[in-house]
């Protein structure tokens, strides 16, 4: 449960994605507007730890001791040691996915259908992708296909939206965007898909059908808080 959970919660590489669109659409009520995001988030993963206690996680829960060892200056040996596991598991496990996806991204944005390269990435593949997506994105105010294109980049890395967005939106994000549509942009960015590199350690602590499963699911429920924020402030 800690780990299905843990996704819900603003980590750093989402501060940009905020900073972005506070600065560009509420910049009198940036403080409000990242606060709010922050206990939503919270929120929303308490709300949903309650709806897996009654439903996969229903009965008892299981009893976890661990025995803490004596506090004492940590040797550097032992240290490095550990530092080197970190790593080298890292290395071998989410990297090499990080890397995949890197490619990826990279060659769909790059080339078109007859494999060309493209000097416009509207011409490219993910462009296209995108524009297929689009639609389910419309009731959302998130129509435009740069938009959707930000939001696949953000599977590799959460700080890729707004790198990808400056690139495609020269004259700034104002021509695609309105107040309500940013507010509803920032709701989906804070709960959707986590990155490629939590997918990864997802996928190795609890295996491929769970990981896949918290995409799927992450996706689905931002998509609905996101219609929610904007059919209550289409109303107001």
């Amino acid at each position: 449960m800690t780990i299905l959970l843990t996704p819900f919660m603003s980590c750093t590489a989402k501060l940009p994605i905020y900073a972005f669109f506070v600065n560009a659409f509420f910049p009198k009520q940036g403080g409000l507007v990242m606060t709010g995001l922050y206990v939503l988030g919270i929120v929303v993963g308490v709300l949903i730890a309650f709806l897996f206690k009654n439903t996969l996680f229903k009965g008892e829960a299981v009893p976890f001791v661990m025995e803490l060892p004596n506090y004492r200056l940590p040797g550097l040996k032992n240290v490095s040691q550990l530092l080197w596991e970190k790593a080298k598991d890292f290395l071998q496990k989410a990297f090499t996915v990080i890397f995949v996806a890197t490619v990826l991204v990279w060659f769909l944005q790059s080339f078109n259908l007859q494999f060309d390269m493209v000097k416009d990435s509207s011409q490219s593949i993910l462009a296209m992708i995108a524009g297929w997506i689009a639609p389910v994105f419309a009731p959302l105010g998130l129509q435009d296909w740069r938009i959707v294109t930000s939001l696949i980049s953000g599977f590799m890395a959460k700080e890729s939206v707004v790198s990808t967005l400056q690139v495609l939106f020269v004259g700034g994000v104002h021509s695609a965007l309105t107040t309500l549509s940013a507010a509803s942009l920032l709701v989906f960015c804070l709960i959707y898909s986590p990155c490629v590199a939590a997918i990864a350690s997802i996928k190795r602590e609890l295996g491929a059908r769970w990981a896949i499963g918290v995409v799927a699911w992450q996706c689905v429920l931002a998509w609905i808080l996101a219609f929610i924020v904007h059919v209550i402030g289409s109303v107001l």
